[in-house]
């Protein structure tokens, strides 16, 4: 009887001492999904699955880029199913409750000197949107996109206001998008231009661009947007064999990825000297910069990013942003 009340004593202390000597030993110990997020083999941050990259702002091959990580908790980020400190639900480096704050970049060579850069989680970034002047009828053009297929094609409230922005810092007059979707970055800039201005709005998929052409006409634009239904190459060199080269102000490039290096040539012959070229997703979810992906899609977006680059042609801007959690971005050519 003696033994097993003592037994059963030492059974009840090791359970109270269990989880403080795992926590004491474990807890200062990174754990297999910290080692692989923060792998040296890329100096620094490794790109992660989309469902990660939902939590983590990703940074890497900026050799000999070191990445700095500060760290702050955040109960219900993605767990390590392989650590048992993290099933055990242990704090400090615990993955469970990981979640990326900060991240700063330095160089050996000084080239991004000691950048600071932040992650726009959820709640910073419903404060960017409640700061975007949004027309109604976009509002309205918004929320009958998000029902229908392929919704995550549209650009965002606030990149539609700077895409509107720069037609006007232009002065622009004569614009194109290739890859109108449902219309919305094209109805956004065709709110801000004069009322002689001119659109060029190309798009293949007939029913999206049925809802672009219905919200034209309820804008009262509809006099200001040429829609172009068909293979956006087509529409450009047929702009080009009626003479109207150097003709255009203005240029968003929004569509099949494989394609874009040909309509960025053929829109270097339509938009004039000083005039601006924007590409969309030019670092196509930060898969541009990791070795391992090497797709189709991706390499041709990594091709025309470097020919740009290269091109003593056009000045150039590369910027990101965060929309759904999920980067996005935009590419600047200026002739």
């Amino acid at each position: 009887m003696y033994c097993n009340f003592l037994s059963y004593k030492i059974c009840l202390l090791l359970g109270f001492l269990f989880p403080t000597l795992l926590h004491y030993f474990l807890a200062p110990l990174p754990c297999r999904a910290y080692r692989y997020l923060m792998s040296s083999s890329n100096m620094g941050l490794r790109f992660m699955s989309y469902p990660q990259k939902n939590l983590l702002t990703v940074f890497s091959s900026l050799s000999p880029v070191t990445a700095f990580a500060s760290i702050k908790t955040l109960k219900g980020a993605f767990s390590c199913s392989y650590c048992v400190r993290c099933q055990f639900n242990l704090d400090d480096f615990s993955s469970k409750k990981r979640h990326l704050e900060r991240v700063y970049t330095t160089n050996s060579n000084g080239k991004f000197s000691n950048k600071q850069f932040i992650s726009v989680d959820p709640q910073l970034y419903e404060y960017i949107l409640s700061n975007v002047r949004e027309p109604e009828i976009l509002g309205q053009l918004r929320e009958e996109t998000a029902s229908m297929r392929g919704s995550k094609m549209q650009v965002s409230p606030d990149q539609a206001q700077l895409l509107a922005m720069l037609v006007q810092i232009l002065g622009a007059k004569r614009c194109i998008e290739v890859g109108v979707y449902t219309g919305y970055s094209s109805l956004a800039v065709a709110l801000v231009l004069p009322e002689s201005g001119r659109l060029v709005a190309c798009e293949r998929d007939l029913e999206y661009l049925e809802v672009a052409k219905r919200y034209y006409e309820l804008a009262g634009v509809s006099h200001k947007v040429d829609v172009r239904h068909g293979l956006a190459a087509y529409t450009l060199k047929s702009l080009i064999a009626n003479g109207e080269a150097s003709s255009y102000d203005f240029a968003f490039i929004d569509a099949e990825k494989r394609m874009n290096e040909e309509y960025f040539e053929l829109l270097l012959q339509l938009v004039r000297v000083g005039g601006l070229i924007v590409i969309d997703n030019v670092l196509w979810y930060g898969k541009v910069a990791d070795p391992m992906v090497d797709d189709k899609k991706t390499d041709s977006i990594r091709r025309l990013n470097k020919k740009i680059l290269e091109d003593d042609r056009v000045g150039i801007s590369t910027n990101w942003r965060w929309h759904d959690n999920l980067p996005k971005e935009m590419n600047g050519a200026l002739k």
